[in-house]
């Protein structure tokens, strides 16, 4: 059985795997091809593939003769075309907002694992992409944040006087929320967060923060740690609430977003025009619409001296840990598929089954099942 690494496009820097994966890979009797400077951009060159037992070979090859294309960015339509018959395809192509890919693949009779759909259990939280990512997100945005931000976020006591603490407002505090609260601590700042889901306030007062409180939240265990919609008392009574904390605040990240949907409006037009000069807003769900209206995809404005920087593929800038992250939930994932170096799909497993686009053509996962019959 041979695995394969696929180089990924121009403007992604991660890897799906980096060499310290192939080892593990080798150690179960499992080949792998490596395409051609798939590694280079997160710091690790053909050499260290060839020296942990990979071959390196151009992405042609790799891709007609691997049983199992691993990546992260989708392959075009022409190149799954290229593929053999039965190889499995695995990466991270956002199934269920890309019907056209995902209709493909089922009307080619293709095998497809798309890792954003790994189920949001404690059992999978080892192979959860989402989470990891958002790990580096919220890090980075921070991080962001603080280069634009025209003062210091910590307190310092100078011999010309003492420097106040930048104060930072986090909306949303699931897993890219919680790492911006503990980074922006860790750089000096006061921290204020907000989230509609009530379970969220002990984590974020854990972590020294103060939790912004509004009453009346719908609170859904079941959406997977992901905030619901809300009703539009409580989306006034919010509002009201993050308008009065964001026009005091120095930094605002904004990571608020609802699986399937357009991310929730959280910083009117309003806000923006009432906050401080030079304050910055990071938001981190603009590829969904974004959290502030004046939000615009991958690109930095200027609003009446308010910086706002809609992210895109922020995590492709930590490309090394960020590789290492997602390809610890690689293998986490393929050692369930693979047994005694072959490839096992058992769909009796909640896991294989939840992260399943299709197999040979028909669709598993109970959400692309939903979206193909509508």
């Amino acid at each position: 059985m041979i695995v394969g690494i696929v180089k990924e496009p121009e403007e992604e820097s991660r890897v799906a795997m980096l060499p310290e994966a192939v080892k593990t890979l080798k150690s179960w009797n499992v080949e792998v091809m490596v395409e051609t400077g798939a590694g280079k951009k997160a710091f690790a060159d053909d050499a260290l593939y060839q020296e942990s037992g990979a071959e390196i070979v151009d992405r042609s090859t790799l891709l007609q003769k691997v049983d199992i294309v691993c990546g992260i960015q989708a392959l075009s339509i022409a190149e799954i075309r290229s593929m053999g018959p039965k190889s499995v395809l695995m990466g991270q192509f956002n199934a269920l907002y890309n019907p056209e890919l995902t209709h493909f693949l089922i009307h080619e009779s293709r095998t497809a694992f798309s890792m954003e759909l790994v189920p949001r259990t404690t059992r999978a939280q080892s192979m959860d992409v989402l989470s990891s990512m958002a790990t580096v997100v919220g890090y980075k945005a921070v991080l962001m944040a603080a280069n634009l931000l025209p003062r210091f976020f910590p307190m310092f006591m100078t011999a010309a006087g003492t420097i106040t603490p930048s104060r930072v407002l986090i909306l949303g505090a699931g897993v890219a929320g919680l790492q911006a609260i503990a980074t922006a601590k860790r750089l000096g700042a006061t921290v204020f967060a907000f989230d509609v889901r009530q379970a969220a306030k002990e984590e974020v007062m854990s972590l020294g923060a103060k939790f912004v409180e509004v009453e009346g939240a719908t609170d859904d265990k079941s959406a997977g740690g992901y905030a619901v919609e809300q009703n539009e008392d409580f989306i006034h009574r919010q509002k009201e609430a993050i308008h009065e904390q964001a026009t005091k605040a120095d930094v605002v990240i904004t990571t608020a977003q609802i699986p399937g949907k357009k991310a929730p409006l959280l910083i009117e037009e309003r806000t923006v025009l009432a906050m401080k000069p030079g304050a910055v807003v990071i938001d981190l769900a603009a590829s969904s619409g974004g959290n502030c209206a004046l939000t615009q995809a991958d690109q930095t404005v200027s609003i009446n001296g308010v910086s706002i920087v809609g992210v895109g593929n922020l995590a492709a800038q930590l490309p090394q840990d960020a590789s290492k992250m997602y390809g610890k939930n690689y293998l986490n994932f393929l050692k369930l598929i693979i047994k005694e170096g072959q490839m096992n799909l058992n769909f009796e497993d909640d896991i294989v089954s939840g992260t399943c686009v299709c197999h040979e053509g028909k669709p598993v996962n109970s959400r692309i099942t939903q979206m193909i019959n509508n």
